[in-house]
């Protein structure tokens, strides 16, 4: 299946207003953003867990990052409320369930294979930084090699520089509504802008946005 698979191409979906689809285990279910492969396929995915749901054991091969975006995720490492960032090495393992039920930002197979530490992030309780112009705020989450990724907060009013993201970008509006040239993002939204692209963000109300950039080129290589 390839599902927005060109990686060169700027993808725009309001993920709050796509239909829910089953996946393998009942209770289990997905928003596909963008997908290339079959069940095991490099992949990014809005995914909700029923109350009492579980998923097989599995393995991952390239790579699982997981931002809990409602309720609590589990496995058998532990248990992981909203606003928790997790990276699963290449190569790791486990059977995640959620008791209460949870919705999940999921990305599969997308991790370099030397990238093989495990991250558990409470954001919620972890400090926020000053940004690089008035405004703004972040929260460096993982970075490893040209990949960087980070939680932003935006201030009412805020506008940034123009600028290029020269190994792509990738943004999840988590609350308030985000604005560039190209058009008005409200919470749900997701955004893939291709490598080379350039653009001049602001927000007028304010904004929470989930941010990965330099990730592309490593994508397309592996």
């Amino acid at each position: 299946m390839e599902l927005f698979a060109d990686l060169n191409g700027r993808v725009v979906l309001n993920t709050e207003l796509m239909p829910w689809c089953a996946s393998p285990m009942p209770g289990v279910e997905r928003r596909m953003l963008d997908r290339c492969g079959a069940e095991v396929a490099r992949a990014t995915s809005i995914v909700r867990y029923a109350p009492c749901s579980h998923f097989e054991r599995h393995v991952h091969g390239g790579g699982e990052e997981i931002l809990v975006l409602e309720g609590t995720f589990s496995d058998e490492l532990g248990d992981y409320p909203a606003g928790t960032y997790l990276r699963n090495p290449a190569g790791s393992s486990h059977a995640p369930f959620s008791a209460e039920g949870c919705t999940l930002l999921v990305k599969l197979q997308q991790m370099h294979p030397a990238d093989q530490e495990r991250v558990c992030l409470q954001t919620r309780h972890a400090p926020w930084l000053p940004g690089l112009v008035p405004g703004l705020e972040v929260m460096p989450l993982h970075g490893f090699g040209s990949e960087h990724v980070a939680l932003v907060r935006w201030a009412p009013g805020t506008v940034f520089q123009p600028h290029r993201h020269l190994g792509g970008e990738e943004i999840l509006v988590l609350s308030g509504v985000f604005q560039d040239e190209a058009g008005t993002y409200p919470t749900g939204s997701w955004l893939r802008n291709p490598p080379g692209s350039v653009h001049r963000p602001w927000s007028e109300p304010g904004c929470t946005i989930w941010v990965k950039t330099g990730h592309l080129p490593d994508v397309l290589a592996a």
